[in-house]
């Protein structure tokens, strides 16, 4: 495994990421997805009551790729535990940040006892690639229908130029979130939560290309610089 001190930052291997399709994609594709990116962040937080530190979440148990269900509360049974919400299998962004959490978020709260719970609205048959494709040591699960993205303000509806672009490619709904013509995913987040599933830490990304570094996460849990300390 790499060590976490050699490893980029997230907001690197993304500037990387835009780079490569500044050179290879057509104009109209690239703006396309710049446009969607940039009216998500104009309207962030406007339409949805958007988690943050206080919240309560409510309860929820959720089918893993494995096989097998988490719930939130089994989750905080001890302490803490992190969500990371993603979009789906096949996002770029998303093949860069689950490994990116793998390799420099995951090794420390292994040792201090603190689950990692990757959750995406994918149905579990596709989502369980990403799992695969990157042997993610912790649980990937489905947010069936996007009940607890929607619950946490997390979702948003691709705009028209997306939702033209995503069916002319064969895309359908349904794949990416298991419902019939509702092209909605959940914005990229990172949040914290303690027992009675209290939120601590809430970090939501309306770009999916900026996501929350890993030294953020640890400082909200009292982590960091090869410390192991328990964060009860």
């Amino acid at each position: 495994m790499t060590s976490s001190a050699s490893v980029a930052p997230l907001r690197a291997k993304f500037r990387k990421l835009e780079e490569e399709r500044e050179r290879t994609w057509e104009p109209a594709a690239l703006a396309v997805n710049v446009n969607q990116r940039a009216t998500l962040i104009r309207d962030h937080g406007k339409t949805a009551s958007v988690v943050k530190a206080g919240d309560v979440l409510p309860q929820f148990t959720l089918p893993a790729v494995d096989g097998s269900t988490v719930s939130l509360d089994d989750l905080v049974a001890k302490g803490p535990a992190v969500l990371v919400f993603f979009r789906f299998a096949g996002c770029p962004a998303c093949n860069i940040a689950l490994p990116h959490y793998r390799d420099t978020l995951w090794p420390e709260l292994k040792a201090s006892g603190i689950p990692l719970l990757a959750i995406s609205p994918q149905p579990t048959a596709l989502l369980s690639e990403i799992a695969t494709r990157h042997d993610l040591p912790f649980p990937v699960a489905t947010d069936m229908g996007l009940k607890l993205s929607r619950a946490l303000g997390l979702s948003y509806t691709f705009d028209e130029p997306s939702r033209q672009s995503a069916l002319a490619k064969g895309g359908k709904s349904e794949a990416l979130n298991g419902l019939e013509n509702t092209w909605e995913l959940p914005k990229p987040a990172v949040i914290v939560i303690g027992p009675g599933r209290v939120v601590r830490f809430a970090d939501v990304s309306p770009d999916w290309m900026d996501r929350t570094e890993s030294d953020r996460v640890l400082a909200a849990l009292g982590l960091g610089k090869g410390e192991a300390s328990h964060a009860a």
